[in-house]
């Protein structure tokens, strides 16, 4: 499939009603995200196409091409020019988890990002610190990213505040030591404090969210033992 094909089956395939939905959050894609994935499936990776679907500046056409890059071809300052240009909060995610997630540079553009006050170039690099403290937390002074969360979440732009929350909120489940303070912190600064969630899910209130995966975690030691 060439650019044509694949803009004349993203037409096809957009929904305006979901497009208007998706506004009203802050987003701009009007096709189903399960459709987008099963297109991408398709096209199989196209760094060529994805390169010519990202330069039409549509926003389906850029989520597609998340998946269709070839991440490791890109050099840390193409992501980073890529980063900011940016308008929506759904694009960025994609984008990072499909795309500067699995190229060679992350470590890089998560110290260049986070400190920002862009609020989608912040939550890319706050983003990228959350799947540090996960996965890689050797090397950080988490203690110093409490220090940062604590001075700068409250007055946070919304995108970058609920990737730093969630930072926080890791922070405090993976480190016994330092729950208290992240708990703390969470407490008194009150960010997301009454955001609505669904039942049955955990609320990303991050006191709340820290109790809640620790006593799950907690449970499942008890069950295995």
């Amino acid at each position: 499939m060439n650019l044509t094909d694949v803009m004349r089956e993203l037409a096809a395939l957009g929904n305006e009603k979901m497009r208007e939905v998706n506004a009203r959050a802050g987003d701009a894609h009007g096709v189903n995200l399960t459709q987008l994935r099963a297109l991408a499936k398709k096209l199989k990776t196209d760094h060529a196409l994805a390169g010519e679907l990202w330069r039409t500046g549509d926003p389906d056409a850029r989520l597609l091409a998340t998946l269709v890059f070839k991440p490791k071809v890109f050099s840390a300052d193409e992501l980073d020019a890529m980063v900011r240009e940016i308008g929506y909060p759904k694009l960025l995610d994609w984008f990072i988890v499909n795309v500067v997630k699995a190229s060679r540079h992350v470590e890089e553009l998560r110290v260049r990002w986070k400190d920002s006050a862009s609020a989608l170039v912040g939550r890319a690099g706050w983003s990228l610190t959350t799947d540090r403290v996960v996965k890689r937390p050797a090397g950080l002074d988490l203690p110093a990213l409490l220090d940062q969360i604590e001075a700068e979440m409250k007055t946070a732009p919304g995108p970058k505040q609920w990737s730093m929350n969630h930072c926080l909120a890791e922070i405090g489940i993976r480190n016994p030591g330092l729950r208290a303070r992240a708990m703390a912190i969470g407490e008194r600064l009150e960010v997301l404090k009454d955001y609505p969630a669904s039942p049955g899910c955990t609320p990303p209130f991050a006191p709340v969210w820290i109790a809640e995966m620790v006593r799950r975690q907690e449970a499942e030691k008890t069950r295995g033992g």
